[in-house]
């Protein structure tokens, strides 16, 4: 696809997130994006568009299909497939979808599923693209409300990016915040380089408020 279907302006960082079920990437991101602030950073998700077409399609509850209840679980496994079918068609259709309308230097792909996601990224942002994974015990994942679904835990959705990515950061979200914090350091030092915001004159990450 031609580069006029990028958001007009370019990103000074994209940051990809990827992450089982339960791991904590929405909390992990909005973390982050509270922290950077509006004008400097903004959540991407790919799902999204990908929700938002598939409720048109089906005659469904978009604003259901975004939260985490039993109404999006319930068409979980269809919604799967059916977007499998538009990046079969298309690999990139989701990931022009969700940057339309980006303005701020530092972007979050905050849900980034399969290999197609990634290399789409690094395509057409080579210079901009860092991968970040997002990991949790089973444990904690299954004290969260995670248990496993056959059909979706072992499809691509969940598994795509479980090999074949060097990730430049590997974060730990068991419930330690303080361990969080530490963890998102660098993160945020970057951040704030390339956005040319001193990010070390807020140094406390809020977890909690």
């Amino acid at each position: 696809m031609m580069s006029s279907t990028k958001s007009d302006n370019k990103p000074q960082l994209i940051l990809i997130f990827s992450g089982k079920r339960k791991s904590g990437k929405d909390y992990v991101t909005d973390l982050i994006q509270k922290r950077l602030g509006d004008e400097v950073c903004c959540i991407l998700r790919l799902s999204g568009p990908l929700k938002e077409q598939y409720a048109k399609d089906h005659g469904l509850d978009f604003s259901e299909l975004l939260g985490a209840g039993q109404y999006k679980e319930r068409y979980r496994a269809d919604m799967i497939q059916w977007g499998e079918r538009k990046r079969e068609q298309d690999p990139g259709f989701f990931c022009r979808l969700a940057i339309r309308e980006a303005r701020q230097p530092v972007w979050i792909i905050s849900d980034a599923r399969r290999m197609s996601d990634v290399q789409w990224f690094w395509r057409e942002f080579p210079q901009e693209c860092r991968c970040v994974r997002v990991e949790a015990s089973q444990e904690t994942r299954q004290q969260r409300g995670w248990s496993f679904t056959p059909g979706i835990d072992d499809a691509e959705s969940e598994c795509g990016l479980d090999q074949g990515v060097q990730f430049d950061w590997t974060i730990s979200n068991d419930g330690d915040d303080d361990a969080l914090n530490t963890q998102l350091t660098q993160l945020f030092t970057l951040a704030g380089h390339k956005s040319g915001h001193n990010m070390m004159e807020q140094r406390t990450v809020i977890v909690n408020g």
